[in-house]
């Protein structure tokens, strides 16, 4: 083991996880992205074994379930932001608390509001979790470090907002109020699961499971504000299903791995990060749409690939 290097997350990388996580999780602009050039500036994005806190090494099975091999820093810091979307889903339910209770309500029956709300999530749910277990691994490992699939899925997300942005600007000529229009529960169920199969394109590293679901929720007819609570409230039982999934199948490494105090930290900085930015979103949204977020896609995916595309 002479010469093997161990890395372990600190407060400073917690802190730092934590701000991006929360603030790129509910904004059109890729968190995947992010936390490429952000684990690759702090070197978190390497191949090295990483110990636990007793000094021995980590060892999974491999692809194949065969051999063991060392659990390394860039998995380890891939769970880590997994377990941290805790702070960020905490954000949602804090501020859409009373949506969340109505749709508890519905669900004992005694709110029809939050019945169709729940039903119109749950179908929209549904795409990406069936897509979700027969894919998933197979996408990680295709191309959960292609540098230049992440890049293309932000310019192409990219592209994708900037047209369905004109469109709905067009759309709104002669329109008294932007607001005007269906609610999230006057969805149907048909048109639900098409925000979902949108919601599928975030597989794709890059491509944004907010952009996904905000272009979607405005093909659906939902103006800027309430695209964007659509997907707060969809990301809410998304990311929780996949932080969910992650802690069941790769538990027993991250305990060992990760320690409680960064955790604990990033998770507090990524709940006042994301509160902070969805609150902000749906106030940008309904004034300027999503032109800002394109652009700033395709310089993040110039950024990628002249850091990182080699």
């Amino acid at each position: 083991d002479k010469g093997v290097e161990s890395i372990n997350l600190s407060y400073g990388h917690a802190i730092i996880l934590g701000i991006v996580e929360g603030v790129t999780e509910y904004l059109p602009v890729s968190s995947t992205g992010h936390l490429i050039l952000t684990n690759a500036a702090l070197g978190l994005d390497k191949n090295t074994p990483i110990r636990d806190a007793e000094g021995a090494w980590i060892l999974v099975q491999d692809d194949e379930g065969v051999e063991a091999r060392p659990y390394t820093v860039g998995e380890a810091a891939y769970a880590y932001v997994i377990v941290i979307q805790a702070g960020a889903i905490a954000a949602v339910i804090l501020i859409y608390w009373q949506t969340i209770l109505q749709i508890l309500l519905g669900c004992l029956g005694q709110n029809p509001q939050g019945r169709k709300l729940a039903i119109n999530l749950i179908f929209a749910f549904l795409p990406a979790a069936i897509a979700g277990l027969l894919l998933d691994d197979w996408i990680e490992a295709k191309l959960g470090n292609n540098i230049k699939a992440v890049a293309g899925a932000l310019i192409v997300g990219a592209v994708i907002m900037l047209i369905v942005e004109k469109w709905r600007k067009h759309g709104q000529k002669g329109v008294t109020s932007p607001e005007d229009g269906p609610r999230i529960h006057d969805l149907s169920i048909r048109q639900s699961v098409m925000i979902g199969f949108f919601q599928c394109l975030a597989m794709w590293p890059g491509t944004s499971r907010a952009m996904a679901t905000i272009v979607g929720g405005y093909l659906a007819g939902l103006s800027p504000k309430h695209a964007a609570e659509f997907s707060f409230l969809l990301g809410l039982i998304t990311l929780s299903a996949a932080s969910g999934y992650k802690i069941v199948t790769d538990g027993s490494h991250m305990i060992r791995a990760l320690e409680i105090g960064p955790l604990l930290v990033g998770c507090l900085v990524a709940f006042i990060s994301a509160a902070l930015a969805v609150k902000w979103l749906v106030g940008y949204l309904r004034q300027h749409g999503l032109a800002l977020f394109a652009w700033y896609r395709i310089a993040l995916a110039i950024a990628v690939l002249l850091v990182l595309g080699k």
